[in-house]
C-alpha cells in the first residue's frame, strides 16, 4: 500500500481536512468567491476556523450565495433578520461590516475592473510560495498584508486588519503557506503558471 500523504497538522476533523486539501492555498480569481472568503475571515475574528466552516453553508444561504450585488443592498430590516439566524455568527458589527464591504467591493470593481485585479496586485498577480517547515515560522501578518489592509481601510472596508488580510491571502492562494512536507505545497508549486486577468461577470 502507498504511504499516506503528509499534510499540514490541522487535526483530524473531516471538514478541516477537506478544506485543507481542496481549497486552502488554491488561487481564487472569482470576485464572488473572493468576497465569500473575505467575509468568512471577518466572521472568524475571535472564533476558530472550524466554527466558521461548520456554519459556511448557513452563511451562504443567509447571504444570498455571497453575491456582493445582493448583499450590498441589505437594509436595517435584513440585518435584523440575519441577527435572528442561529445558523450564522450573530454579531451586528460583523454583519454590518459584510454589507459595507459588499458596497465597497462594488466600488472597487468600478474603479479597477474587478476586485480580483485590485486584491492580487498586492502580490504582483502571482502566488508567493513560502517554504515553512513548521507553523511557528509562519507570520501573523506580512508587509503585503499590511499594505492590503491599509488600502482596503482607505477604501472604507471594515474588519480588514493585517492579520485578517493575511488569513485571507492564505485562503485564496495569494500565498502558499502549506508546510514544505505537505503534499499540497508541491502540488501548488507545480501548478504555477502565468495568471489570467479576471473578467468581471456580465449581469
Amino acid at each position: 500500500m502507498p504511504a499516506p500523504r503528509k499534510r499540514c497538522p490541522w487535526g483530524d476533523d473531516e471538514l478541516l481536512i477537506s478544506y485543507h486539501d481542496k481549497e486552502w492555498g488554491t488561487p481564487v480569481h472569482d470576485d464572488d468567491l473572493l468576497f465569500e472568503h473575505l467575509t468568512l475571515d471577518c466572521m472568524q475574528a475571535g472564533l476558530s476556523w472550524l466554527t466558521v466552516l461548520r456554519k459556511r453553508e448557513a452563511f451562504r444561504k443567509a447571504f444570498d450565495g455571497f453575491d456582493p450585488r445582493k448583499v450590498a443592498g441589505y437594509d436595517a430590516r435584513k440585518v435584523n433578520t440575519l441577527l435572528e439566524d442561529k445558523g450564522i455568527v450573530r454579531n451586528r458589527q460583523k454583519i454590518e461590516a459584510a454589507v459595507n464591504n459588499a458596497q465597497r467591493l462594488l466600488q472597487v470593481q468600478r474603479e479597477h475592473g474587478s476586485f480580483d485585479a485590485f486584491i492580487w496586485s498586492f502580490v504582483g498577480g502571482r502566488t508567493i510560495h513560502h517554504s515553512f517547515k513548521s507553523f511557528k515560522e509562519m507570520p501573523a501578518a506580512t508587509p503585503e498584508s499590511e499594505r492590503m489592509s491599509a488600502a482596503l481601510r482607505e477604501k472604507g472596508f471594515r474588519f480588514v486588519g493585517p492579520t485578517i488580510c493575511y488569513a485571507f491571502m492564505q485562503a485564496v492562494g495569494m500565498v502558499n503557506d502549506h508546510l514544505v512536507e505537505c503534499y499540497r505545497h508541491e502540488e501548488l508549486m507545480k501548478a504555477r503558471r502565468p495568471q489570467v486577468p479576471h473578467r468581471p461577470r456580465m449581469r
